[in-house]
């Protein structure tokens, strides 16, 4: 099963077409899930979410009526050990057990929110899902992949992507990119930035241990 989630992120950082995706997820029967304010956000396209996550707090009286209509609405308390959107991860990956699950909403605005967002992949309950999850914004797309060999596939309009590792890491290769890579390893975080497809062909990497994050990105104009 795929599944795409709203969190509550700036709508500056969406994708252009991000109510297309949602509507296009519901007809193909995917899962939806939104957490907190994504749920208003859907509802202002009039799609009604599978799930619903968080403790609301966000939302105004009048505008809380929609969660009498979604088929899942779990509430979360303000003092908690999750956040809304590790709650929503957890429930999608571990309850739903989607093979897939993209995020939108999952970066810009508060930092303190995105490094959530990020490193909550590395707590022992979510990092064995890191392989099925995707974060999506207008500029960038962020993979996780736990150790083993993975072909990294050309995405069209992204010229860029870079690698780091979350945490220890064992002979990190990149190969057959702009710029290859062999046997890094490393006992703390490390970022490598702005490699490159050569000529939109796939490449590889492997690694024997950690977390490594991928990430797609693209420039933007900012003067269109």
């Amino acid at each position: 099963m795929q599944a795409v989630a709203l969190l509550g992120g700036p709508s500056e950082q969406w994708p252009e077409n991000i109510e297309q995706i949602f509507r296009d997820a519901k007809i193909a029967g995917h899962l939806i899930l939104a957490s907190d304010r994504g749920t208003l956000f859907l509802k202002r396209w009039d799609i009604l979410p599978d799930v619903a996550v968080g403790d609301f707090d966000s939302l105004k009286k009048d505008e809380k009526l929609i969660l009498n209509d979604i088929p899942d609405v779990r509430y979360s308390q303000p003092i908690k050990n999750y956040t809304d959107s590790e709650q929503l991860f957890l429930t999608a990956l571990a309850d739903y057990h989607v093979d897939n699950l993209f995020i939108y909403g999952a970066t810009g605005g508060r930092l303190d929110h995105f490094f959530v967002n990020i490193f909550t992949f590395l707590r022992p309950e979510l990092c064995r899902f890191v392989n099925q999850v995707e974060l999506v914004d207008k500029q960038n797309v962020f993979k996780f992949y736990s150790p083993g060999k993975y072909l990294i596939k050309y995405r069209s309009g992204y010229k860029y992507i870079g690698f780091g590792n979350l945490e220890k890491t064992i002979d990190f290769s990149i190969l057959d990119a702009r710029y290859e890579l062999n046997n890094f390893s490393s006992e703390y975080p490390n970022f490598f930035s702005s490699n490159e497809f050569i000529n939109h062909k796939d490449f590889e990497i492997k690694f024997k241990a950690g977390i490594i994050l991928a990430i797609y990105s693209k420039d933007i104009n900012r003067y269109r």
